[in-house]
């Protein structure tokens, strides 16, 4: 029997599918990536079904969507009263993997833990909105499975990062004067080699690298970077044709290289990533998955970040390598996050201790070539953490992205866009294609009901 594979799983925050190289969307310099995505399952259509961090976190770890899992919202001081935190008696996807024998690691940015006040010295006002954002997350049950653990909360401090290592108390912080990435692509690289022993050679192992970057602030990014793009026109890097740069949209006009250096940075760390499998011979025997947690319009509809149903926010990359195992090339199947987890627990051998519980499919016959029912369709949703039957609710299909937007005192507003047709959607065709809407709406009261979601009452 073959060794169990090894999986190192990268997502860095608030990374669009469109800033890949592969993708042929936007002028990026991707090199690494490209190269990458030659080898590689490319998932053109993989979906971040609440496009916010903790929410995606969540729903990765868990296989379960936010009714399920509690995570409703993004974790700080304002949403903890509402229980909007990872608990720790949930059954998780690293927790699977440590009980089935791998060694389990985690750098970077976690942000699914509830902030205490001994928290606000690094958190508070950070994003200048009173809350606490950052959070200690003890050695133990929190940690679900992870024994090398060099993390932090949540903290946009990307030239000035701080972790708590493995036993590290909470007043004992690691504070490092590097780019978040780089540092964090060092511990990754250490890890991969054991150079220091982190991990039990005897196992395989699992490591997750949870880069901040390129998320806001945009311009914390080295210069070497930014400089690769040149004298190039904000027009020339935002070259879609819904980008509007006015009013919230201005703002990609002033950081769109700033984006752009931070994706290219990560791009080289990646590659170095890459490198240290192959030089420590583990290249042939181990999942690698690249994917974000959600994307950022970047002046898309006028509109920056996240939270929305438009592709820029919603479709995220998703880029899987085993080689002789997985083929390589493009692949619209339609991934949720919740797929994420049993889809690799099977390709891990440990398909039969995936929670029985889970909202999430096991996709690994698709991946591995075989005949398999695929889906038809993607759940979207925008909750309010304060108001179950507020907020967005939505289908993506590969055709269609509907979107119900009920907001208080206002009448329930529907959003319907042929993505065939119109792929930059720009045309809300809900009025005129009822026919459509009603099937859509049939799929979301599908949705609703599959995933216990107070909306739909």
């Amino acid at each position: 029997m073959a060794a169990q594979p090894n999986i190192v799983f990268v997502v860095p925050d608030q990374f669009r599918q469109q800033a890949l190289g592969c993708m042929d969307a936007d002028p990026v310099i991707t090199p690494n990536f490209d190269r990458f995505a030659s080898q590689a399952r490319v998932l053109t259509h993989a979906v971040s079904n609440y496009p916010v961090c903790s929410p995606y976190r969540a729903m990765l770890f868990t296989g379960k969507y936010p009714y399920g899992n509690g995570v409703v919202g993004n974790c700080n001081s304002q949403t903890v009263p509402y229980g909007v935190y990872l608990k720790p008696d949930a059954q998780c996807f690293p927790d699977v993997l440590s009980d089935g024998g791998y060694d389990c690691g985690y750098v970077g940015k976690y942000h699914l833990d509830p902030p205490a006040e001994e928290d606000a010295r690094h958190g508070e006002g950070q994003r200048g909105d009173g809350r606490v954002w950052d959070a200690y997350t003890p050695p133990g049950q929190r940690r679900h499975g992870f024994n090398f653990w060099y993390s932090y909360g949540c903290c946009d401090k990307h030239l000035t990062p701080h972790y708590w290592v493995n036993d590290a108390p909470r007043e004992r912080p690691l504070e490092v004067n590097r780019w978040s990435v780089e540092h964090e692509t060092d511990v990754a690289v250490s890890y991969i080699r054991n150079a220091s022993g982190e991990r039990d050679a005897g196992k395989p192992f699992a490591l997750f690298v949870a880069f901040n970057p390129p998320h806001t602030p945009f311009q914390q990014v080295p210069q070497e970077f930014v400089d690769m793009y040149g004298d190039v026109s904000p027009t020339d890097l935002l070259n879609r044709a819904n980008v509007r740069l006015d009013g919230p949209g201005k703002q990609a006009g002033e950081h769109a290289k700033n984006y752009f250096g931070a994706v290219t940075g990560i791009d080289y760390h990646f590659g170095r990533i890459l490198n240290a499998l192959d030089e420590a011979g583990l290249g042939d025997n181990t999942i690698v998955v690249f994917t974000a947690d959600h994307g950022e319009m970047m002046g898309s509809h006028g509109r920056m970040h996240k939270n929305v149903w438009y592709d820029e926010s919603l479709l995220i990359p998703f880029l899987i390598r085993w080689p002789e195992r997985i083929s390589p090339g493009q692949d619209d199947l339609l991934l949720s996050v919740p797929d994420v987890m049993p889809t690799l627990l099977a390709l891990a051998g440990l398909g039969t201790a995936t929670p029985g519980d889970i909202d999430g499919r096991d996709l690994s016959g698709t991946l591995l070539g075989q005949a398999c029912e695929r889906p038809d369709s993607a759940f979207y949703l925008t909750p309010r953490f304060d108001n179950p039957e507020g907020g967005r609710r939505g289908v993506r299909t590969h055709r269609w992205v509907f979107v119900v937007d009920r907001q208080e005192h206002d009448p329930e507003k529907l959003f319907l866009f042929d993505c065939e047709k119109d792929p930059y959607q720009l045309e809300n065709v809900a009025e005129s294609r009822p026919e459509i809407v009603s099937q859509m709406r049939g799929l979301l009261d599908q949705w609703l009901e599959k995933t216990g979601d107070p909306w739909g009452a």
